[in-house]
């Protein structure tokens, strides 16, 4: 906070679902540290005071609210709090997602010998189970629409005011094993897009990321051996990427600070790739 790039930031009310994670965490402490006023947001309380003490240690100034973006009564109660301490919200970053075995298939391709298997884990695209489906959607989708009813109502008329979506690589071309998650991400950005026309006329701008291959909790194990090594997904992502590793935390908070800041005041309805050429590499 000594010599902040993104002075316009400074006393901006920011929001974050998800905070209490890898990656909300980070652009949490970064928005803290261009002297925003942070409101930290989890389902799991404990993860965002841990991130929210740290802040505090730092010098920001910052609350931890727990949340449920599946809940109106639940974001309804954060935002109550929220504007008690600091006023209403400028900056929602919608950041919470993620997805569940139930609905992931096994393998990457289906054989018809597959068909026969009766191992109990063993799930095809046929088994794939409903309600599995339902909670990766409704998590990534619905977890985006609703907390942006709840939390964007009070910006609309002001300036300087935007909605930060979270999207995926997997938005522009699905990935392997994971259709709902896959599915779920594609309407994020579609539902960026859509509501950039529909807030253009009020003044709040909608935007969203997609981040590439970062190593979080809930892919860790997919991607890297527990010796430390690549699981061989882990190494075809690399193979596929031509900046040749995973994403860093760090490496999302200079798109995001620039899209929510007055730099990017005529920048509305983009879906950013932060994947080191992912999606720019044909595979040849």
């Amino acid at each position: 906070m000594d010599d902040p790039k993104y002075k316009e930031l400074n006393g901006k009310v920011v929001a974050i679902t998800g905070g209490g994670g890898i990656l909300c965490s980070t652009l949490a402490h970064a928005f803290a540290d261009q002297g925003a006023k942070v409101c930290v947001m989890d389902l799991n309380m404990e993860s965002a005071q841990t991130v929210s003490e740290e802040i505090n240690n730092a010098g920001g100034t910052v609350i931890a609210v727990k949340v449920d973006v599946l809940d109106r009564e639940s974001l309804e109660e954060a935002k109550h709090e929220m504007t008690e301490k600091f006023g209403p919200c400028d900056i929602l970053i919608n950041g919470a997602g993620g997805n569940h075995p139930l609905g992931t298939t096994s393998d990457s391709y289906l054989l018809k010998e597959d068909l026969l298997k009766t191992e109990k884990d063993f799930k095809t695209f046929f088994d794939l189970d409903m309600g599995g489906i339902q909670f990766v959607f409704n998590l990534n989708f619905i977890g985006t629409l609703l907390p942006t009813q709840i939390f964007s109502r009070e910006m609309v008329g002001r300036t300087g005011c935007s909605v930060l979506n979270i999207s995926s690589m997997n938005a522009f071309t699905p990935l392997t094993k994971i259709p709902a998650y896959s599915g779920a991400k594609a309407a994020v950005s579609n539902f960026t897009q859509w509501l950039a026309v529909h807030f253009s006329k009020v003044g709040i701008r909608v935007n969203a990321l997609a981040p590439g291959f970062f190593l979080t909790d809930q892919n860790r194990s997919l991607l890297t051996e527990k010796e430390g090594g690549l699981t061989p997904r882990g190494a075809t992502i690399i193979d596929q990427t031509p900046m040749g590793r995973f994403g860093e935390p760090e490496d999302l908070v200079g798109t995001s600070l620039w899209l929510t800041s007055e730099h990017s005041k005529f920048v509305t309805g983009i879906v950013v790739p932060i994947d080191g050429g992912f999606s720019a590499f044909s595979g040849v």
